[in-house]
């Protein structure tokens, strides 16, 4: 599903980091060695139709790399 992030991210935390992520093999071997952590936090989205939801989103992340594979968990309204 596409969606658009509008504005910042509220209320941003991590969850998960390093060996505690599931998936850090397959993060490593695909975007390289980095502090990777697993993140969450709060956002308004414009869905593919142009509807507008606030939505909890979850990613990953890693210094010098970046916010990768961004994920809407759930609606908030």
């Amino acid at each position: 599903m596409f969606f658009e992030i509008l504005g910042e991210i509220q209320n941003a935390e991590t969850f998960a980091r390093g060996s505690e992520i599931r998936e850090i093999g397959r993060l490593r071997k695909q975007y390289g060695i980095g502090n990777w952590r697993n993140r969450k936090g709060i956002a308004t989205v414009r869905l593919s139709d142009g509807t507008l939801r606030l939505a909890e989103l979850h990613w990953y992340e890693a210094t010098g790399i970046g916010k990768r594979e961004t994920k809407i968990k759930q609606y908030l309204d």
